[in-house]
C-alpha cells in the first residue's frame, strides 16, 4: 500500500512562512533541490491544498523555459508539471496541469488513494505538502511519514507547520541528513 509522506521546510523556529507568507528565507541550493527531485520524481502523485497548488501552479509550469532557472529547476518543472495531482479545496473550480480537485479530507477516500495499484495512479507513495492540509490529516491519522526539511534561520512569526491538535503520534527516527547550506532532513516514520 503506498504511504502518505508529508514533506515541508520550516524554520528553526518552526513556521513554513513568515506573517506575510514569504519563503524567501529557504535556502534551496543547487544540492537541496537535487535531493527534493529525486525523492519527488519517484512518488505516486502530489496531494496539496489550495494555497500551496496555487503557489506552484503559478511557477513551475514554465519554470524551465525561465534563462534563470538553474538545472535541478528545470528538471523539477517536468517533474512537477508530469506528476499526478490532488489539490484539496472547496472553493477552487478547476485546476490545471494534471489535477484534480477534491473538495475535502475523507478517511475512506485517502485510504482507497493508497490502495490504487491500477487505472490511474503510477507507482510510488503520496507527498503530501501544506500545513493546513497536513493538519486536516494528522486529524484523521493519515500520515505515514514525515519529512521535515529544518532551515537554519528563526523568523520569529508566521504559519506554524504543526498547530495544537488532539492527536497524538508516536514516530520513531527512520534517518537525517545535513546539507552544505546547514539545512538539516528529519524523517520520521509512524510506529
Amino acid at each position: 500500500m503506498r504511504k502518505i509522506v508529508l514533506f515541508m521546510s520550516v524554520s528553526l523556529d518552526g513556521f513554513i512562512e513568515g506573517p506575510d507568507r514569504e519563503i524567501d528565507w529557504h535556502m534551496v541550493d543547487d544540492e537541496l533541490h537535487g535531493h527534493f527531485n529525486e525523492q519527488l520524481a519517484a512518488m505516486g502523485a502530489f496531494l496539496n491544498g489550495r494555497v500551496t497548488y496555487e503557489l506552484m501552479a503559478g511557477f513551475w509550469p514554465t519554470a524551465d523555459a525561465d534563462p534563470a532557472s538553474t538545472g535541478p529547476m528545470a528538471e523539477f518543472a517536468h517533474i512537477w508539471r508530469e506528476k499526478p495531482k490532488f489539490v484539496f479545496s472547496r472553493t477552487l473550480e478547476r485546476a490545471d496541469w494534471n489535477t484534480t480537485v477534491v473538495r475535502d479530507v475523507i478517511a475512506e477516500d485517502i485510504m482507497a488513494l493508497k490502495a490504487e495499484r491500477r487505472g490511474g495512479l503510477p507507482e510510488g507513495d503520496l507527498a503530501l505538502g501544506g500545513a493546513e492540509l497536513a493538519a486536516a490529516f494528522m486529524r484523521q491519522d493519515l500520515i505515514d511519514e514525515y519529512r521535515v526539511y529544518v532551515h537554519p534561520v528563526v523568523i520569529g512569526r508566521g504559519k506554524p507547520l504543526f498547530t495544537a491538535s488532539d492527536t497524538r503520534t508516536t514516530l520513531r527516527l527512520a534517518g537525517t541528513r545535513a546539507f552544505g547550506n546547514g539545512v538539516v532532513l528529519l524523517h520520521y516514520r509512524r510506529r
